[in-house]
């Protein structure tokens, strides 16, 4: 078994105890035992700690979420519709687990891990692009991903208090979120403005969380 996949195991074992006692160090080990992995092994596979487990889980989803993808016919939809399928796909993959998923945007909102959270909105950002065909390398590269990172964020902090069935009102939030913001023209402008609200809404959840 190589590393990735110790980690995806441990992440996944860990996920109903971080749900209920948020993502610690004793998460992850009652995880292990749930799986037969020693304590030590546990550990050895997140050097970086807490931090480490969050970025993989989040890692995971990604990598669940393209493989979900490339099942789907993708061709016939415009981009932004391709853009919506994977965030849809990515959430719904991630919904068993809502309160553990929530836990760990809490524990990312801290000061001193908001450049950690950055990178895996970032990251899963970059991923959905590349995953619907866009092959851009201008200065376009930078704000797609710069305003999508803030459709995720926005969209994600409305899911995780999202009580409607079937998360309709998600997925309508979701919808005003791509018209409104993938389609200015004034990227910049609206990059700006959509990236400061994430930034509120982020430091609020932390704040609840305390």
């Amino acid at each position: 078994m190589d590393l990735q996949e110790t980690r995806d195991r441990l992440v996944m074992a860990a996920l109903p105890h971080a749900a209920l006692k948020g993502w610690t160090t004793g998460s992850l080990l009652a995880g292990a035992e749930d799986i037969g992995v020693t304590h030590g092994e546990a550990l050895r596979a997140f050097p970086f700690g807490i931090l480490g487990i969050i970025e993989h889980l989040f890692d995971y989803a990604d990598r669940q979420m393209e493989e979900a993808l490339a099942g789907q016919d993708l061709e016939k939809l415009r981009v932004r519709d391709r853009v919506t399928v994977a965030i849809r796909l990515r959430l719904e993959l991630l919904s068993p687990h809502r309160d553990a998923v929530r836990r760990a945007m809490s524990h990312l909102a801290f000061p001193g891990n908001s450049v950690a959270g950055t990178a895996c909105i970032w990251r899963t950002a970059d991923m959905i692009w590349y995953a619907v065909g866009d092959t851009a390398t201008d200065f376009s590269y930078y704000s797609k991903r710069g305003l999508l990172s803030a459709v995720l964020g926005a969209t994600m902090l409305f899911w995780i208090k999202d009580e409607s069935e079937g998360f309709e009102e998600t997925w309508a939030f979701l919808d005003r979120q791509i018209q409104d913001v993938l389609e200015l023209p004034r990227w910049g402008a609206r990059l700006r403005e959509t990236l400061f609200d994430l930034s509120c809404r982020m430091s609020a959840v932390a704040a609840r969380s305390r």
